[in-house]
């Protein structure tokens, strides 16, 4: 249903029961699955693909060209998926000739004011608090949460399940299910929380706990770290994954937290 002060480019392919309320614009080359709300007031610009049963709010900015001044006018594309939630005045631009694409993943909740630049690679079910801005080029995992006021330094990482505190600086990779906080960003533990409410058993949880121990608290540095957890921790797919993420890791992983003396 489109209002009759709203603009649709004819180019635009619409899904059937997308509301689009007045005073929003939508370009040409943009796609919209079926059952997505579009507020007043929003603007999709060309290379937009947007899921089904998505909700847009009003103000926000899809799929401008990325704040590059590499970017050559490449035809390249934003790709959110289905049951995106993004809030007021939220500004997501498409890719660079790097990746040719900038992707939302599905399930996501992105607040008010939050940013997500060019090339960034954004997992399923992730929920950015208000303000967080990633930078380009930036990966963020599954079931990740970035609260308020995150800032991520360009092609960094964060992977699966991790939580950043508010009014962090993420310049460093953000391993698997930790919670990073304090400034230099620290290890402080890992994600209990969050990993119960999406069921991992206790003996998951601790099996966790003791990979980290290992890499923060036993003063190795990370390849000595890493070389003890595949030698005495039994391989499973959440040690394996640990594993992985460090040896990829081409920013380097973020340090454990010491208090001084």
């Amino acid at each position: 249903m489109n209002q009759p002060l709203a603009y649709v480019h004819p180019g635009a392919k619409i899904a059937k029961n997308v509301v689009i309320e007045p005073f929003t614009t939508i370009h040409n080359n943009v796609k919209i699955g079926e059952g997505t709300w579009i507020g007043s007031n929003v603007t999709i610009m060309e290379g937009a693909r947007i899921g089904k049963n998505c909700n847009i709010f009003p103000g926000a900015v899809i799929s401008a060209i990325p704040q590059d001044l590499k970017y050559n006018d490449e035809d390249t594309t934003v790709e959110i998926g289905d049951n995106v939630t993004i809030r007021e005045c939220v500004t997501i631009n498409r890719g660079t000739s790097d990746k040719m694409k900038t992707v939302i993943g599905n399930n996501c909740l992105i607040m008010a004011y939050s940013h997500i630049a060019h090339d960034c690679i954004v997992g399923n079910y992730c929920i950015f608090s208000n303000n967080t801005t990633l930078a380009g080029h930036v990966n963020i995992g599954d079931n990740v949460v970035l609260a308020g006021m995150v800032a991520v330094h360009q092609f960094a990482s964060v992977g699966n399940h991790a939580f950043v505190t508010g009014g962090s600086l993420v310049r460093k990779d953000v391993p698997p299910y930790v919670k990073a906080a304090r400034e230099p960003l620290s290890y402080v533990g890992i994600n209990s929380v969050g990993l119960r409410r999406r069921g991992f058993s206790s003996e998951k949880i601790r099996e966790i706990q003791d990979i980290y121990r290992i890499l923060y608290q036993k003063n190795y540095n990370n390849t000595q770290a890493s070389e003890i957890i595949e030698a005495e921790m039994e391989a499973t797919p959440e040690r394996d994954e640990i594993l992985q993420f460090i040896k990829n890791s081409h920013r380097g992983i973020m340090k454990g937290y010491f208090k001084s003396n």
